[in-house]
Order: C-alpha cells, then sequence, then structure tokens
C-alpha cells in the first residue's frame, strides 16, 4: 500500500497564483507606461520651440553706472544694524541683475513686469543636451502682501503647476547651486516688498552680521583655505625682494604663483579653483588691499609687505587686467563686459579720461580669466615656466589715453561708433596675439 507524499500531491492552487501574478505584472507593466507616458506628455507640454523672452538689449555703462551708485547708498558697512531703509529698483535694473545670476548657472533670459501690487517674472532657459533647439518657458505670478510677495502662479510651458511646488523647486536650485546661504540672507533682511508699474520697492535693515554672512557666502571654507595658501605664497615672494625697492613686476609674481597652483592640482586639487584662487590673491595684492576685507579670518594670516605691483612701468596696468581676471571668471555676462567699460567712460567724464591702453589691459584679462576656467591646466604651464611683460600685456602704441568725453566722441564717435569699434578691433587682434593667451 502506497501513500503518496505532500511534495507529489498536485495543487489546485497553482492556476490561481499563475493568473494573480499575470495580473499583477500586467499592472505594474501597466502603470509603468502610464508614468512614462505621463512624463512624455509632461515634456511635450513643458518644452517649447521658441523662447517667451526675446533677447534683451546690450547692458549699457549707464545700467552699470546705476548698479555701482545703489551698491554704495545701500552699502551694509554705512548703515546701522536695524536702520529700516528702502531701495527702488526699475525693472530694468532687475532684469539686468537676474539675467546676470541666471547666466552664471545656466544659458537663461529673464523678463520683468510689474504692475500695482502684482508682478510676473517670465524666464526661458535652454536645456543643454537637447537637440533641436527647444526650450523651457516659465511664468511665475507674483502679488504683494504685508511682508514679502506671494507666487499665486507657477507655469513651465503650456503646463500649470501647482505653487505648492515652489518652496521645494527653490531648496533644489539653492542646493544644486549652493545659494542657501544667500537665501538665508534675504529672508532676514528684507522687510517687505512693494509693487508698482515699472518698478519695485524693497524695504529691508541691515543685520549687525549681514556683511560676514555675505562675505561667508561668497567664499565657503574650501575656497577660504584654498586663497589662504597664494596670500602665504605672495608673503613669501614679497619678503624677498629687494629692501629699500617698492616695485614689483606682475610677471615676477605670477610665474611662483601659478607653480604652486600646479603643485596643487598635481596632488588632487580642481584646477579651475586654483587657478580662480591664485588670481584672487594676486588681485587683492595689486590693489593694496587687505584681505581682511574679503575673509574676516585672514586677519590671522601672514601679512604680505606692501608693494607697488607694476606692468609697463605703470601700476594701474595690473589691476585692470586682474580685475578684469576676475570678472571673467564669474561670468562672460554682458554685465560683467559692461562693467569693463564703465571705468574708462567715467574717467572721461571727468576722472582721467577715456584710455584704449586700460581697454588693451582689460582685454588681455579678460582673456586671462577665460583661459584660467577653459584651459586649466594649459594656463598654469605656461605661467608656471615664467613669464615676461610682453607676454601678459599687449603692445600699448598707438592707442590713445586720457581723453576727455568731448574728445572721445569728436574723435571716436561714442562707444559702438565705427571709429571704436575699429580700435576696439585692433585691441582684439593685438591680445589673441599673446602667446600665453592663446
Amino acid at each position: 500500500m502506497s501513500v503518496d507524499t505532500p511534495s507529489s500531491a498536485p495543487s489546485d492552487k497553482t492556476p490561481g497564483r499563475r493568473r494573480w501574478g499575470l495580473w499583477l505584472s500586467l499592472a505594474v507593466l501597466g502603470l509603468l507606461l502610464m508614468l512614462v507616458l505621463g512624463f512624455a506628455l509632461a515634456l511635450g507640454l513643458a518644452l517649447e520651440r521658441r523662447p517667451l523672452v526675446p533677447p534683451g538689449g546690450e547692458v549699457s555703462v549707464d545700467d552699470v553706472a546705476r548698479a555701482m551708485a545703489m551698491a554704495r547708498a545701500h552699502d551694509p558697512r554705512r548703515q546701522a544694524p536695524g536702520q529700516v531703509s528702502a531701495a527702488v529698483l526699475s525693472t530694468r535694473d532687475l532684469e539686468v541683475l537676474l539675467n546676470h545670476g541666471a547666466r552664471r548657472l545656466v544659458a537663461a533670459r529673464v523678463q520683468v513686469q510689474t504692475a500695482h501690487g502684482q508682478a510676473r517674472v517670465l524666464a526661458s532657459v535652454q536645456p543643454q543636451g537637447l537637440p533641436g533647439g527647444w526650450w523651457l518657458n516659465m511664468e511665475l505670478g507674483f502679488a504683494e502682501t504685508a511682508a514679502l510677495p506671494v507666487l499665486e502662479r507657477l507655469r513651465v510651458g503650456d503646463l500649470p503647476l501647482p505653487t505648492a511646488l515652489a518652496p521645494w523647486l527653490l531648496r533644489q536650485v539653492a542646493q544644486r547651486y549652493a545659494l542657501a546661504d544667500e537665501l538665508a540672507v534675504a529672508a532676514d533682511v528684507v522687510r517687505r516688498v512693494h509693487l508698482r508699474p515699472g518698478q519695485v520697492q524693497v524695504v529691508y535693515a541691515w543685520q549687525a552680521d549681514t556683511s560676514q554672512r555675505l562675505l561667508a557666502g561668497l567664499l565657503p571654507l574650501d575656497d577660504q583655505l584654498r586663497l589662504r595658501a597664494y596670500w602665504e605664497r605672495l608673503a613669501w615672494l614679497a619678503e624677498r625682494q629687494p629692501r629699500g625697492r617698492w616695485d614689483v613686476s606682475l610677471a615676477t609674481l605670477v610665474g611662483p604663483v601659478f607653480a604652486l597652483a600646479r603643485e596643487r592640482t598635481d596632488s588632487g586639487h580642481e584646477a579651475a579653483a586654483e587657478n580662480r584662487a591664485a588670481l584672487l590673491a594676486l588681485t587683492v595684492f595689486a590693489n593694496g588691499r587687505s584681505l581682511a576685507t574679503l575673509v574676516p579670518a585672514a586677519r590671522d594670516w601672514p601679512r604680505p609687505r606692501p608693494l607697488r605691483t607694476m606692468l609697463a612701468g605703470r601700476d594701474d596696468f595690473p589691476r585692470h587686467l586682474l580685475i578684469s581676471a576676475m570678472l571673467a571668471i564669474e561670468g562672460s555676462t554682458p554685465l560683467a563686459k559692461a562693467i569693463g567699460l564703465y571705468k574708462e567712460v567715467a574717467d572721461s567724464r571727468g576722472g582721467s579720461g577715456f584710455s584704449f591702453n586700460d581697454l588693451a589691459a582689460n582685454r588681455a584679462g579678460h582673456r586671462l580669466g577665460e583661459l584660467s576656467q577653459a584651459a586649466p591646466r594649459k594656463l598654469q604651464d605656461r605661467l608656471a615656466a615664467g613669464v615676461d611683460e610682453a607676454a601678459l600685456l599687449p603692445p600699448m602704441d598707438g592707442l590713445p589715453e586720457f581723453l576727455p568725453e568731448a574728445e572721445f566722441r569728436q574723435r571716436f564717435g561714442g562707444i559702438g561708433a565705427p571709429a571704436y569699434e575699429a580700435m576696439a578691433a585692433e585691441i582684439e587682434r593685438r591680445v589673441a596675439a599673446l602667446s600665453v593667451l592663446r
């Protein structure tokens, strides 16, 4: 007599289990298909063939002059902590600043429209890596309140989004581009925003630690430690200059400073970040400034012996070159380029006069800053090998200088006129011929 074991007995539950497994697989597949189709539909609604925001006009010298005047008027170092003040910005001012900031992060255009108690911000972003010239167009609608404006409308292309997404999106952007500290300062300082036709009034009160917090946001701790290495190298170099001599060629400093940049890159540091710190240290040194005004912790760092930094026998050329290099590093935007012209036009209106040789130093510096990021290791190798002044600065012969505004306009027609553009083209040719900056 045989007895069937349990394992040999056919199960009447097996077909049912198979059916449930099949239905579950189909359900999961259907859900995934719906998610893919939903994502494709959302992407199709969000992406558009044309930008919502048209190309903006060139940033003018007058735009820069207004920005400079506003920065001076609302400098936190000139106001008592807690003092309530107000800054009035036109929509043009806002667009210049927002476009400058946006283009440092992504390829974007921004437009601002304001009315009584209302504001509309339009942005067009061209996503990288998508073929066919697609654009991501965004629209944000704000309404004035007793404090900060609230977001009432959020739209991406033809796709409306819930405004509750805005805080999450803001946090993602802040995290992606390390803007959390700046946003926290703004939240603590700004009391109210009034929206009026063509302008925005920002009511604010600087706090006792606002300057320090802003500086800390500009230079995170890693950047401060990197900067210290180059500041100490400059202090070492300054001590080795002959006693009784107060001038030093910028070319004498550049080689050893970028030799350090190459050494640090070889040890695993990022080349572009090293170049930025090296140029920043040189810029502060050449301007005769205390680094503690930028990095409070630098009060405890070694202090270089004060020396006048020279190029072609002048102390203004290194400043033009290095400041322009830093502007290029911080962002090759229309605003950064316009700042390069601002000082020359301001000089022609009452200063030393418009100087094309200063403009040549600016353009050489701009190229230096661009190369420091685009080809960082190549530039390190070239500069670390040692350079002379002719490698950093284009020939200045035949470039007019010290032109009062009336003479500048009479001879060259002003910024953008054919005679001015011909001189600017000649300057570009000379800069392009510099072997170190190719």
